[in-house]
């Protein structure tokens, strides 16, 4: 696509990374028949190609209004596009630039700003934990449109973790727990301990760290996001420089490991921070890119098991899927494989199975016209496969998916901690729990 950059952008690094993606698009639609949002609107301008345009037309120096900022913000960042591009055009990374360029001269309505300064800051602070409880305390008594998105209160308790004075592996891993998943679903972060020290690896949660970032990034505060990755580095940089048996940094949700594993990226012009941040990147791994060297061991453990272990459906979140690439449509990933090694009956969404559901971070709260029908499409494709289990990969999807579904919504790590039988009870014959 040829550019005619204003005059106002050429030299800049937006002007000159918007210009590079500009260039390698073709203008050919097979974006827009994967964008989840065009699907729900049918409007050109709220599917990649529409968006790239009103982007290209800023950079050339027409300037934006409200409709132009409300096409940027119906994006739900999925990248589902990107899978489907035959030119391999990184969509993301001409939004990220052109989302700020627009706020920069669109002033948003001041309920708007409202609602977005307070998502970006409760959410990854302490004081999220506590809300979050007496939102749970007074949703019967929400109106429906605020009572929606308040969580229901997870389904098992979070369990115990492994008692560090035992778990005296010679392995190690850092396990950030993040911001909201450990108030919406504590058991997830307990369960991948068990299982890592199940396969003698010891999980080290560490003190100091927190959000990675995404909840500000994708809200437009960048600055906060950087700060918040700066703060992550130091608290694990300790460990990665002085503890020679750290082998990973586990992120066991997906959207988060996506953007912890941008923190190059993030923090390139930080002559303080680049080349840490080029270093733990090199740590970061979901526990699906590693499911397949922990096989061995787990069938070991596992051992005692006799027959299947039931059949789950999975989910994989757009985060999985498009950005750490660790399944697709064309081929199972190693999370789907190795569930069927281990004894699962994995299967997929009845249609789509790789479309998203509508939750994307923050998204489901500032757009839920969009988010809402996104979710009752995947719910019911889902749910058609006739498993009693769902399971995912990312606390985004799994607490958007159980809003909408009397199913039980997990992670996958989940299932294997409860084939183990630690801390749980005695399994029953058909993998359930007594």
């Amino acid at each position: 696509m040829q550019t005619r950059l204003s005059p106002l952008y050429q030299g800049t690094p937006e002007g000159q990374q918007a210009d590079r993606v500009l260039r390698s698009c073709v203008h050919c639609g097979f974006c827009n028949a994967t964008c989840p949002t065009y699907r729900v609107t049918g409007d050109e301008l709220d599917g990649p190609r529409g968006r790239i345009y009103l982007m290209k037309q800023v950079f050339e120096g027409q300037t934006p209004t409200r409709t132009t900022q409300e096409h940027l913000d119906r994006c739900i960042g999925c990248r589902h596009c990107e899978s489907t591009c035959p030119s391999g055009v990184q969509y993301h990374e001409l939004l990220e630039v052109g989302q700020a360029v627009v706020d920069q001269q669109v002033q948003r309505p001041w309920a708007e700003r409202l609602r977005r300064w307070g998502i970006r800051t409760v959410v990854p602070s302490r004081a999220f934990g506590p809300l979050l409880k007496l939102g749970r305390w007074l949703r019967p008594v929400l109106p429906g449109a605020v009572a929606r998105h308040v969580p229901v209160a997870p389904p098992l308790p979070a369990g115990p973790w492994p008692d560090a004075r035992k778990s005296v592996h010679a392995r190690r891993v850092l396990m950030p727990q993040g911001c909201v998943q450990p108030h919406l679903r504590p058991h997830i972060d307990a369960a991948t301990a068990r299982v890592l020290d199940a396969i003698g690896i010891r999980a080290v949660p560490v003190t100091g760290a927190g959000c990675c970032g995404a909840i500000k990034g994708h809200l437009g505060d960048v600055e906060g996001a950087r700060a918040q990755a700066r703060r992550n580095i130091d608290a694990w940089w300790p460990y990665i420089q002085s503890d020679a048996t750290v082998e990973a940094i586990i992120v066991n949700a997906s959207g988060c490991g996506a953007w912890v594993k941008d923190y190059d990226h993030l923090l390139a012009g930080d002559p303080a921070y680049a080349d840490k941040a080029r270093r733990v990147v090199s740590l970061v791994k979901d526990p699906g890119e590693l499911l397949p060297q922990w096989l061995p061991m787990l069938k070991v453990v596992m051992r005692r098991r006799v027959g299947g272990l039931g059949a789950v459906t999975f989910h994989p979140p757009c985060s999985l899927s498009h950005v750490l690439k660790l399944s697709s449509a064309a081929k199972a990933g190693p999370i789907e494989t190795s569930l069927r090694e281990l004894g699962f009956e994995v299967k997929l969404a009845a249609t789509d199975s790789h479309q998203c559901c509508g939750a994307g971070g923050a998204y489901s709260l500032l757009q839920p016209e969009i988010a809402e029908p996104l979710r009752q499409a995947k719910v019911a494709a889902l749910t058609a496969t006739g498993t009693n289990v769902v399971v995912s990969a990312n606390i985004g999807c799994i607490t958007h998916l159980q809003s909408g579904t009397s199913v039980s919504v997990k992670h996958w790590i989940e299932l294997i901690d409860e084939s183990l039988g630690q801390g749980r009870g005695e399994l029953g014959p058909a993998g359930g729990w007594r």
